[in-house]
């Protein structure tokens, strides 16, 4: 009998993220049976990868709007060695939940911070009058409205608003129309992609602060003929000024030309870590059947 393979994910249950390890789950080949488990907080999922009371990790990495989900990174970078075995790309749809009749009924909403400043227009021009509370993630937002809570609003998925029982007021309340957030799935294993187009990521940092550095870096991968999709710079956790640099580059990591370019930047570099290839999982948008 195959062993149960578990996969965890920000919890609880009807977060975005348990949306993109259930999509994730459908999608594994292998005939493995699945077993989903929730966690409260991102560093709380990576700590169980890497000592292995899971065997696979979901966490969200990047969005359209608010941009990289920095902890998700600088673990990556600086405590643990995962690696990534595939991106998911997951439409994100937020509504306004509430047991309130009306807009001017709410005192407080409550979400994940990256929500809140996803609907951040809609929050000032439609609940001005609303205090805001932070919560680790828009599932435990919705989990906490009861229908006594007549004055509290979540913002939320779909699958929080069925999973709780907590009615729409008002959907789809994004100040941005075109919002998407990426999840990474890490485990301790390296992945080999069987896509056409695959990705790698790798996360590097600079020996000395001279001008050019960072341009004969970049300058391997132009020489190479192999395009960024993605940069993005953090702090080194040293004095102010050092930083590292991740990067995402459209190839795979098994090809002669990745090997070539490896070789060219490692003299001209103080780190150079590999943190996988792998391919994208796009998951399909949600439908939505009822709104009160």
């Amino acid at each position: 009998m195959n062993k149960r393979q578990t996969l965890g994910y920000l919890g609880p249950h009807g977060t975005f993220s348990h949306k993109a390890t259930r999509h994730y789950a459908l999608d594994v080949k292998a005939n493995k049976p699945q077993e989903l488990k929730g966690f409260p907080t991102i560093p709380h999922i990576l700590s169980a990868v890497q000592q292995g009371t899971v065997d696979v990790g979901i966490v969200p990495a990047e969005n359209s709007i608010e941009g990289c989900v920095n902890i998700t990174f600088d673990m990556l970078a600086h405590e643990y060695s995962l690696f990534i075995n595939q991106e998911i790309i997951i439409n994100i749809h937020h509504h306004l939940l509430t047991h309130a009749k009306r807009l001017t009924d709410i005192t407080t909403v409550m979400s994940h911070p990256q929500a809140l400043g996803q609907c951040r227009r809609y929050l000032q021009q439609y609940l001005p009058q609303a205090k805001i509370l932070e919560t680790s993630s828009t599932a435990e937002a919705v989990q906490q409205l009861s229908s006594e809570h007549l004055t509290y609003a979540a913002i939320g998925s779909w699958e929080s608003h069925l999973a709780y029982k907590v009615p729409v007021l008002a959907a789809n309340i994004s100040d941005y129309p075109h919002n998407q957030t990426r999840f990474l799935v890490v485990s301790k294993k390296t992945s080999t992609p069987t896509c056409c187009s695959c990705k790698t990521s790798l996360v590097l940092a600079l020996p000395d602060d001279k001008p050019g550095g960072l341009y004969e870096v970049l300058g391997e991968f132009a020489q190479a003929n192999i395009n960024l999709s993605r940069i993005e710079s953090r702090p080194a956790k040293k004095e102010l000024g050092n930083y590292i640099f991740f990067i995402d580059c459209e190839i795979d990591s098994s090809t002669a030309i990745f090997k070539g370019l490896w070789k060219q930047l490692e003299p001209k570099t103080s780190l150079l870590k590999f943190l996988g290839s792998y391919c994208t999982l796009r998951i399909p948008d949600e439908n939505i059947s009822e709104v009160r």
